[in-house]
Formats: structure tokens, C-alpha cells, sequence
């Protein structure tokens, strides 16, 4: 198996997008709480590389991991999955 294949990938929304070719995506996961069987909602927030300046708010995004790009920057958008309504 090929190094690229390997990539994570994560699916988003854009939370803003005023920076040049960057956009911050949130990332909601959730999961079962173990213990109290409760379900636990966690997301994170990812500063991401568009290289078109593409996405605009709310819109839906796939991100996969790549070199550092910058000091916060690890991960690039692939596509756009869903235009923000």
C-alpha cells in the first residue's frame, strides 16, 4: 500500500474563510460514552490549505492530511461536497 493511501481524511464544515487560502473547518465526531453509555459529541477545529479560495462558509468539505504548510496548517481540501444553502 502506497504512502498516499494511507492519508487521514476528515469531513467538515467551514467556519470561516476570511484568510488567503486558508479556511478553518470544524470537525464534529461522536461517540459512546463507555462507562454511562451517554453519547458524547466532541469537535475539533482544523486551519486548512484552498489553494482556489473556493469554499465559502458553510459549506461541507473534505480535508486530507499533507505536509506542514505553515506553523498551523497540516491538512489540504480535496473537494467540495455540499454548497453551503
Amino acid at each position: 500500500m502506497s504512502e498516499r493511501t494511507r492519508r487521514k481524511t476528515r469531513v467538515g464544515v467551514v467556519v470561516s474563510d476570511r484568510r488567503e487560502r486558508t479556511i478553518s473547518v470544524q470537525v464534529a465526531t461522536s461517540y459512546k460514552h463507555p462507562r454511562y453509555h451517554k453519547v458524547v459529541r466532541k469537535s475539533k477545529l482544523y486551519h486548512v490549505h484552498d489553494q482556489e479560495n473556493d469554499a465559502r462558509l458553510g459549506d461541507t468539505v473534505r480535508i486530507v492530511e499533507t505536509r506542514p504548510i505553515s506553523k498551523q496548517k497540516r491538512w489540504r481540501m480535496t473537494e467540495i461536497l455540499e454548497r453551503a444553502k
